[in-house]
């Protein structure tokens, strides 16, 4: 959304912004986390790891995911002997949130075990993310609560999403595909 504000002020000669790029910011202003809503949110994520069941890994994580409205899901991963039947921590609080009728998000909080390491959301995960737009945050956590901070789009540069659905494609496709 910003980089779209940039070029839409780069193109105004007064430099007033539009009414949509006044919404714009101010939704992008909604969708931080004061530090509080942060602090709680990370501890949140790194409770729904405590329910994970992940017999064959080990590897625990948890996912809390905030909404705009301030509703908050948790999800943890559940892994499966046919090891392609998983579902992660992220997809599932995403789920979760979907099914309760949530489809716009702030934040979420990602947590595993990995003292050395922040935890990094599978690129099936990033996938979903970015099914529910570019700009909210993601917060890699480690236990000790410390995280850095990136945004879907940082995850997933150059994504393929909604959007491009819609975008013009050849029109003389062969009628044996």
């Amino acid at each position: 959304m910003l980089k779209n504000n940039l070029t839409k002020k780069e193109g105004r000669m007064d430099g007033v912004k539009s009414s949509q790029e006044l919404l714009d910011t101010k939704d992008q202003c909604l969708r931080h986390l004061s530090q509080e809503e942060l602090k709680e949110l990370i501890h949140q994520s790194h409770e729904a790891k405590k329910y994970s069941y992940s017999p064959y890994s080990k590897f625990r994580v948890g996912a809390a995911l905030k909404t705009l409205d301030n509703r908050v899901f948790t999800g943890c991963n559940v892994e499966n002997a046919c090891t392609n039947l998983g579902v992660c921590a992220e997809r599932n609080a995403i789920a979760k949130a979907v099914s309760e009728g949530c489809r716009n998000f702030r934040a979420i909080a990602i947590a595993s075990d990995m003292s050395e390491a922040f935890i990094s959301p599978c690129g099936g995960c990033r996938q979903v993310m970015t099914e529910f737009g570019h700009d909210w945050d993601v917060y890699l956590t480690k236990p000790d609560y410390s995280y850095q901070k990136m945004t879907v789009d940082e995850l997933l540069p150059h994504a393929f999403g909604p959007e491009d659905l819609s975008k013009k494609k050849v029109s003389n496709i062969p009628s044996n595909l």
